[in-house]
């Protein structure tokens, strides 16, 4: 059985966060290729509610030591992308890192590719953005987070929800998702059509409750790093878990989980915690890495 890698770093330091997890991970997607970043921009709330800016420059600055060709930015927030990464600060400082920004709001018609996949939950299918289908090497960042609106937690599957067209582009495809009973399944599916080749979590900063924007803050002081959105997602939950949070997540077995549950059904990543491998970044992050493992094995 092949078993899908998890790199588990503790920190509270993010640039040592993203190096450690990256190397303890032994992966490098990006060497000689045009790499795409997709992050946790759907507002501009103070991480965990959006990806923090030291995260995703140390993420930049990481990519280019891999050797990559180029770097571009992705993202499609709730309010205007443009306002989002303004009240981040975050456009001067991509620019001096040399990061091209697509701002997926400006996209043609025609570059919303449609989808319709057999036995979906989404009524007529859905669209994803061009450049997430295009690119050469997508990496994503995400959170630790719980969601209030019916995802119940949104970690690197609910992050892709942010590929998809908001109400600007002739379809509300955001309230049919948030209307319907199928959310969960239907944030996996948006998944299936693509696949990152890394993802990084930063979980220093948590929600326990509430989330996306903001939530009940706790301290996780942790890192993950995996190709498989399944895996990295079931040890967030087993994290968050470990943290205390709300019943959602307390009640319910990990891969009884609706959208881990789909997305496995669909081959998005692992079936089962016995897949998954939580590799420790050195002696100091063994004790908790030890813990989480015990958790997403009992479920």
């Amino acid at each position: 059985m092949t078993l899908s890698k998890v790199a588990f770093v503790k920190t509270d330091d993010r640039e040592k966060g993203v190096k450690s997890s990256i190397s303890t991970l032994g992966l490098n997607p990006a060497k000689n290729k045009d790499v795409l970043i997709k992050p946790n921009f759907n507002t501009a709330d103070p991480t965990p509610g959006s990806t923090h800016n030291d995260t995703l420059l140390a993420l930049v600055d990481e990519i280019w030591n891999m050797g990559a060709k180029s770097i571009s930015l992705g993202e499609r927030s709730y309010p205007l992308t443009q306002e989002v990464m303004d009240q981040k600060g975050i456009v001067p400082l991509l620019k001096q890192k040399d990061v091209h920004i697509i701002d997926f709001d400006d996209l043609e018609k025609k570059d919303w590719v449609e989808f319709k996949p057999k036995h979906s939950h989404w009524e007529n299918g859905f669209r994803i953005a061009r450049p997430i289908l295009e690119t050469e090497c997508l990496i994503s960042t995400c959170c630790l987070k719980t969601h209030q609106f019916g995802g119940v937690f949104t970690l690197s599957l609910k992050l892709h929800v942010g590929v998809i067209p908001t109400f600007r582009h002739g379809y509300q495809y955001m309230g049919e998702l948030h209307q319907s009973a199928y959310q969960q399944e239907m944030i996996a599916e948006i998944n299936q059509p693509f696949s990152p080749d890394l993802i990084v979590l930063d979980g220093i900063d948590a929600f326990t409750d509430g989330g996306p924007a903001t939530g009940k803050p706790a301290k996780g002081n942790i890192f993950l790093a995996s190709s498989d959105r399944v895996a990295i997602d079931a040890v967030g939950v087993a994290v968050l878990k470990t943290l205390g949070s709300n019943e959602a997540i307390m009640q319910r077995k990990i891969f009884d989980q609706r959208q881990i549950a789909r997305a496995s059904e669909l081959a998005i990543g692992v079936s089962s915690p016995h897949e998954i491998e939580i590799i420790s970044a050195g002696q100091e992050s063994m004790a908790f890495r030890g813990e989480v493992a015990q958790i997403l094995l009992s479920g």
